[in-house]
């Protein structure tokens, strides 16, 4: 595998940006790459690039220290300092105002016309595209990163890399938000979406330009590698993803147990074990999210979660007045967790019940309208056992969607 894929990096790069400043933006430890290994090989592929830097496109996630990027990149403190030193780590900053740069904006009547039935004015006004202000510090953007089915764009990768990865707070508030409005059920797995269109509409304002190289993961290993401009690059990769990363099943299923892998540290990224399990859980049924290795809600977001609890869609937009100042990305993560439902005279229904298997306590989990099971009382081989009378269990969740057959 790894000669098959040097070969298609040194065929899509090499020769690309002699003399040139790079800024490589990658993904954190929170998706599915072989990235210590790209890392290595794009450094070796880049060498005669006049400088080159790696920026973690965040978004709203925590940033990581020293220890936490050298893990994430693969190397030891000797590397780091040796061999590696005159390569760039960064951090995005999405919420430090000194690092954002304005390039551009989305009137409200273009978000309406991105949202067309969606659009509700919950939205809010005109939207500007701010950016990491780092990048005109280089002269060319690449983009390294996987694709899966997303929950928010409909499938991830490519431009998701600049708006929310590197970008200011709202975009990644709005983009959220209006992916909230259609559904997680409409668009996770939908190539084409309101969501994707505003990214695309942003993307176009950065002033530098972008090359993508889309990677399509399948079991550890690369199944398919892009290289080429920001939009063909990941078109095909999501092409791909869609073969590889959707289960198609004959029915639904009453009980889901979802293992949500130690990678999602906290629910505002194990939520995915819900995003991707959904569609295949009957009416009334329960998905049960297991993280053993589980104790946080959201080190970014965790007040505003607590402050208003996992709900249906409608739940807030009914009583929009009450929630309008809770920040749009938090309630996005709400309706995403909570999955599809209604609000009728004050009473919220939900499609099915989310419950939570994890450190976190059942007064929390009620606290935030989930519910609870102790961890400790799950042995997943036991529940495998039980997969013919209508319990599925999926051992590793998050990335691979499963859809009902029509």
């Amino acid at each position: 595998m790894e000669d098959g894929v040097r070969e298609v990096f040194y065929r899509g790069l090499a020769g690309r940006f002699v003399g040139e400043r790079v800024l490589v933006l990658i993904p954190d430890h929170t998706r599915t790459i072989p990235l210590p290994f790209l890392f290595r090989l794009l450094v070796e592929v880049l060498a005669d690039t006049g400088r080159l830097d790696f920026m973690v496109a965040l978004g709203t996630h925590p940033p990581l220290n020293e220890g936490e990027m050298l893990r994430l990149v693969g190397l030891s403190k000797v590397e780091r300092d040796g061999r590696y030193r005159h390569v760039g780590l960064l951090n995005h900053a999405w919420q430090t105002e000194d690092a954002l740069l304005q390039i551009g904006t989305l009137t409200q009547p273009r978000m309406q016309e991105i949202a067309g039935d969606l659009w509700h004015p919950s939205l809010g006004g005109d939207v500007p595209v701010r950016i990491n202000r780092r990048i005109l510090d280089y002269d060319h953007v690449l983009i390294l990163g996987p694709t899966f089915p997303h929950e928010v764009a409909g499938f991830s990768g490519g431009a998701k890399y600049l708006f929310p990865g590197i970008s200011g707070p709202e975009m990644i508030n709005a983009s959220h938000w209006l992916g909230a409005l259609m559904g997680v059920m409409n668009i996770i797995g939908v190539k084409e979406n309101p969501v994707r269109t505003m990214i695309h509409a942003a993307a176009e304002m950065v002033p530098r330009p972008v090359t993508l190289a889309a990677l399509v993961v399948e079991k550890e290993g690369l199944a398919g590698v892009f290289i080429g401009d920001l939009m063909s690059a990941w078109s095909a990769a999501v092409d791909l993803s869609a073969e590889r990363h959707i289960k198609w099943c004959e029915r639904p299923f009453q009980t889901v147990l979802s293992c949500a892998p130690p990678m999602y540290d906290e629910l505002w990224t194990a939520g995915k074990a819900m995003y991707k399990l959904e569609p295949v859980v009957a009416d009334g049924g329960e998905l049960i999210i297991y993280a053993p290795h589980l104790n946080e809600i959201s080190i970014t977001h965790g007040e505003g979660i607590y402050s208003v609890g996992y709900h249906v869609l409608p739940y807030f937009l009914n009583q929009w007045e009450r929630f309008k100042d809770v920040p749009l990305s938090v309630l996005a993560h709400s309706c995403h967790v909570r999955g599809d439902g209604r609000f009728v005279d004050g009473v919220e229904y939900p499609r099915i019940r989310v419950t939570l298997a994890s450190k976190i306590g059942a007064a929390d989990c009620e606290r935030l309208a989930l519910g609870y099971r102790d961890p400790a009382e799950i042995d997943v081989v036991e529940w495998v056992d039980r997969e013919d009378k209508g319990v599925l269990v999926v051992r590793k969740a998050g990335e691979v969607l499963y859809r009902l057959m029509k």
